[in-house]
Order: structure tokens, then C-alpha cells, then sequence
């Protein structure tokens, strides 16, 4: 019974994450006896996801050797599809959505999920289907790379403050490179200075994954708040998601085929399609009008649905080949 129900969480660990952050938010929101701590919890969740997606891509770039670091074709490919496509999308809305209404708040998500790196966890998930985690890995680098460099460009033209760009675009690229690029360098630091525990570091196979899983568990209840206590009707936030299930598994479906063309299919879907929705959401509510939020927390539902019936069906191949 116990090995059932620990097997039971390891497969469904973010359908699981994702019902947590729900039944938290509601339970915190709800309940009056909880009233005394709503401002501290949201105070620490703002401080303790940063910390934990820096912890995220500490481990992941733990595990990667730089001299491994060589990028292959489809990593050109992608980079480029991720850049150009989320400043096509900026574009509209910098010179053709100035009002600040639900198309804006849906076409800002947009953005963050084109920009938006590979999750950290898509390792993990993509050697559990059958893919090159390392060629995978090195993506995740380059792909956070073009957003630390992208982000600090695009978020404060896109969400114009009494802040000069210049003063904005400082701030964004010295929390950008803290966040995305620092633990790639201490990493390479901890290899070089102390590689015994760097090594054990490595070793621990699902930590990034159970790392978002707690991360990710926070951030949906920040998800739930902005959508229940936001200005935007139900039905609009209805049709932004709606939208966003489309180019979430339009991502996917365009990864999919670039890797065909490569002999890395799996890779590719999961390097274009699963984002670290978690630095998605936080990006968005730090950085971006709040209201946009609604953008990135639908995409992680619509992900993860997509990530579990892979895993399910990756499953089922495996038991009908045994």
C-alpha cells in the first residue's frame, strides 16, 4: 500500500503540486482564523520562489560538464524561434495594444511564455521519454541565456513606468543575470574549487524536479489569487486561456517537428514546449502588469496535462512491451 502511494506521487507529482497550490490559496483566502498570516505568507512565497528556481538551475548545471557544452543545429533553430517569435508578439503589443484591457493581459502572456526559458525539470522528463537529456541541458542554458539578455529589452517597453528604460532595463538585467546566469557561474565554480560536492550535487537525480514541484505548488496559489480577485471578467479569462492551450501545444507540436528533421523529436518538443512556468509567473507578477499572470498560470495546466499523458503513455508502451 505505502510503495503504491509514494509510486502514485512520483506520477503524478505535478497534477498533485498543482491542486496543493489551489487548495492552499483558497484555504489561506477562506477562512478568517487564517487572516492574520495571508500578508506574511504572501511576503514569503515573493522572497522564496526566486530562491528556489535559482536552487532549480543550480542543480540542473550541476550536472552538465562544460566541455559538453557543444550546441548542435536544433539548438540554433529553437534559440532563434524563441527569440524572434516573442519579439514579433512584443511588437503588437507595444505599438498596437497601448489600452490596458484582457487582449493586452493575453498578449503579454504570450510574450513571457515565448521568452521563457526550458523548464529545468525538462531534463528529468525527457530522459523518462526517451530523449538526449543532455543535448536537452545544454538548451536549457542557451535558452536561459537569450532571456536574460531578452527580458530587461522587452518587459519595461511592454509595460511602460514612470521608471526611465534605462534605470528599468538596469534593474532587470542585474536580477536577470542573478537569477538565470549566477548559478550556472557558481556551479561551474563549485566543479572547478569543490567538485566532490558538486558531484554529489549531481547525484541527485529528481532534486530540480521535486525543487519546481515545491516552487511550483506557491506560485499557483499566486495564479489562483490574481484570477479570482483580478478585474477581468470570467469569460475573458476563459478565451486567455483558451489562447494560451493554443500555443502551448502549438510550442510543442512545432519543437516536435525541427526535431524530426534533427533525429532528436523528443528533445526538441520538450526544449520548445515545457517552460519553467514557475520563473514564467514570477517574471510576469514582478515585472509586468499582475492581471497577466492569468497567461502563464493557465499554461502550466495546460503543460502538465500534456507532460502526464506523455508519461502515461510512455507507461502503458513500457508495460504492453514487458
Amino acid at each position: 500500500m505505502k510503495n503504491s502511494i509514494i509510486t502514485f506521487i512520483k506520477n503524478w507529482t505535478l497534477p498533485i503540486a498543482m491542486v496543493t497550490g489551489v487548495i492552499m490559496y483558497f484555504t489561506l483566502a477562506g477562512f478568517e482564523v487564517f487572516a492574520p498570516v495571508r500578508h506574511p505568507v504572501h511576503v514569503f512565497v515573493n522572497n522564496f520562489c526566486p530562491i528556489l528556481v535559482f536552487a532549480q538551475l543550480f542543480v540542473t548545471f550541476c550536472k552538465i560538464n562544460p566541455r559538453e557544452l557543444i550546441p548542435s543545429r536544433w539548438h540554433i533553430w529553437l534559440g532563434l524561434f524563441q527569440l524572434l517569435s516573442s519579439l514579433a508578439v512584443a511588437a503588437v503589443v507595444i505599438f498596437l495594444c497601448k489600452e490596458a484591457n484582457a487582449l493586452r493581459y493575453g498578449l503579454e502572456g504570450i510574450v513571457v511564455m515565448l521568452i521563457c526559458p526550458t523548464a529545468t525539470a525538462a531534463a528529468v522528463i525527457t530522459g523518462k521519454l526517451g530523449g538526449n537529456a543532455a543535448s536537452l541541458t545544454t538548451y536549457t542554458l542557451i535558452s536561459n541565456i537569450i532571456a536574460a539578455i531578452t527580458v530587461p529589452l522587452v518587459f519595461p517597453l511592454m509595460e511602460p513606468s514612470d521608471i526611465s528604460f534605462i534605470s528599468a532595463f538596469s534593474k532587470m538585467l542585474g536580477r536577470a543575470v542573478l537569477l538565470l546566469i549566477a548559478p550556472f557561474i557558481l556551479a561551474f565554480i563549485l566543479r572547478k574549487v569543490w567538485p566532490k560536492a558538486q558531484e554529489a550535487v549531481a547525484r541527485q537525480k529528481d532534486l530540480a524536479f521535486y525543487l519546481w514541484a515545491i516552487c511550483l505548488t506557491c506560485i499557483i496559489g499566486v495564479a489562483a489569487h490574481v484570477s479570482v480577485t483580478c478585474d477581468v471578467p470570467a469569460t475573458e479569462q476563459i478565451l486567455t486561456a483558451l489562447a494560451i492551450l493554443v500555443t502551448c501545444a502549438a510550442l510543442f507540436v512545432i519543437g516536435k517537428k525541427l526535431g524530426s528533421r534533427f533525429g532528436d523529436r523528443i528533445s526538441c518538443g520538450q526544449a520548445l514546449g515545457q517552460k519553467n512556468t514557475t520563473l514564467a509567473i514570477w517574471m510576469t507578477y514582478v515585472y509586468l502588469n499582475p492581471f497577466a499572470v492569468i497567461g502563464p498560470g493557465s499554461y502550466i495546466v495546460w503543460q502538465n496535462i500534456i507532460n502526464s499523458y506523455q508519461l502515461y503513455l510512455k507507461r502503458k508502451n513500457k508495460l504492453r512491451i514487458n
